[in-house]
């Protein structure tokens, strides 16, 4: 019943990690309540209330009379009374915190009901216990192979043994009633003990199987849930929430519990809203309610025909035009109240970090490899040649001599642009007749 980190004492009792009351790594105790009593003196000339509460498998509890006003704390593995023989458990709470749970689940004290404890379990009852609990799951294996064979529309969660190991609970979930008097009997002769069978309902069974929700956290049911409040669709529709079983579900296949957490909340901040079936009516049109924001206080309206075009107005306003229409005061348009909370949308975004424009692609690519060339060429080219050209003179078209001095100059700057032309091979070439 403890954990790694909880030493063990005298008689293999675990001695607890000394937390007032709560596991100090949350592995050993289930649906914990923390005792912040312990360290108080009790007042002279009153006593300890003598009622414990203790928690069998799977955060099963019961109260239990203390008659021998034994010494007990949390986590002391004890011998309670039981219907026939006695059962095993580990004491969770002691005090006047008892008193308290007592009262809050209205059970009554000194009746004919109430159970008594009988003593500290010793080394062979703790050995006893816990070979009952190591049978426990190929016993399940087992149970369900006989219940398939005989065609029992049911299905068995989990079993537990009496701490004295004479009886074991089945638990079982089916949706119709369901005759299992032929399924005893073949337990009782493949078991060899007496057998209980306890129907359980889906979230009852997923509180004892435990798991990790849809939040990544373990399950409400399985950890500090105790009453499961019935939660209907009309919880999501209060919270705007989408109308979908698969995310609306939990493990057990009912609506989740976590809706009804923030509910209240919801329905107060509800009251501040007008009806959303409730029209406006203006000179312009009538106006029907689209959405609403309840984290913001705002509901959009859109007249009638004009779908597209939505109108956003604050509650206190929605409420003034009810009121008027109530009145039959006109109003002209929405437009009047929507013109005060129009927000300029104008985003200016701004290279903070000193990146590039996000339109950069849509520019044509320039022709990088061109230019290069011609950055090349320039930088080959003489100095002489990079001064400006002299002004050249008007020639006449009708002279021909004038034509004839412009060409050789020109072909004068081509040999310094090529000083390897063919011309000058030619000139520089040897005579051989001479």
């Amino acid at each position: 019943m403890a954990c790694g980190n909880c030493g063990t004492g005298a008689d293999g009792q675990p001695k607890g990690c000394k937390n007032n009351g709560t596991c100090g790594t949350d592995g050993c105790n289930k649906l914990t309540v923390f005792d912040w009593l312990s360290n108080m003196a009790i007042p002279e000339g009153q006593q300890t209330f003598n009622y414990i509460e203790v928690r069998f498998k799977n955060g099963r509890k019961d109260y239990y009379k203390n008659t021998e006003n034994l010494s007990l704390s949390i986590g002391d593995i004890v011998a309670t009374q039981a219907a026939s023989g006695h059962d095993i458990g580990m004491v969770t709470l002691t005090g006047e915190l008892v008193r308290v749970q007592m009262k809050r689940k209205k059970i009554k004290e000194d009746t004919e009901e109430t159970l008594k404890l009988y003593r500290k379990a010793t080394q062979k009852d703790i050995d006893i216990w816990t070979k009952a609990r190591d049978r426990e799951e190929p016993m399940k294996v087992k149970a369900r192979q006989i219940a398939i064979r005989l065609d029992l529309q049911m299905k068995i969660s989990d079993i537990e043994f009496q701490g004295d190991a004479s009886k074991a609970t089945f638990y079982y979930t089916a949706e119709d009633r369901v005759d299992f008097r032929q399924l005893i009997k073949e337990f009782a002769q493949e078991f060899r003990t007496r057998i209980e069978m306890k129907q359980i309902g889906l979230r009852q069974e997923a509180a004892r199987l435990g798991g990790i929700g849809s939040c990544g956290r373990e399950l409400c049911c399985s950890t500090w849930l105790t009453d499961f409040r019935s939660v209907t669709t009309g919880a999501a529709r209060y919270q705007q929430l989408s109308l979908n079983p698969q995310k609306l579900a939990g493990q057990c296949g009912k609506l989740k519990c976590c809706l009804n957490y923030e509910l209240d909340a919801y329905l107060d901040a509800l009251k501040e809203f007008p009806k959303t079936d409730v029209k406006l009516f203006t000179e312009k049109g009538t106006a029907v309610c689209q959405k609403i924001d309840i984290f913001q206080g705002f509901l959009w309206y859109a007249y009638e025909g004009e779908w597209m075009n939505w109108h956003k107005l604050a509650a206190a306003q929605a409420n003034e035009i009810i009121k008027l229409n109530k009145a039959k005061d006109p109003v002209a348009s929405l437009e009047e109240f929507a013109s005060e909370l129009i927000e300029d949308t104008k985003i200016d975004f701004g290279n903070v970090v000193g990146q590039d424009s996000l339109t950069r692609f849509d520019k044509p690519k320039t022709p990088t490899k061109r230019r290069n060339n011609r950055t090349r060429n320039k930088k080959s080219v003489p100095a002489t040649t990079t001064d400006k050209k002299p002004p050249q003179k008007k020639t006449d078209s009708k002279n021909p001599a004038q034509k004839s001095t412009q060409r050789p100059a020109q072909k004068q700057n081509t040999n310094t642009k090529r000083p390897n032309n063919r011309r000058n091979r030619s000139k520089n070439k040897p005579n051989n007749n001479a």
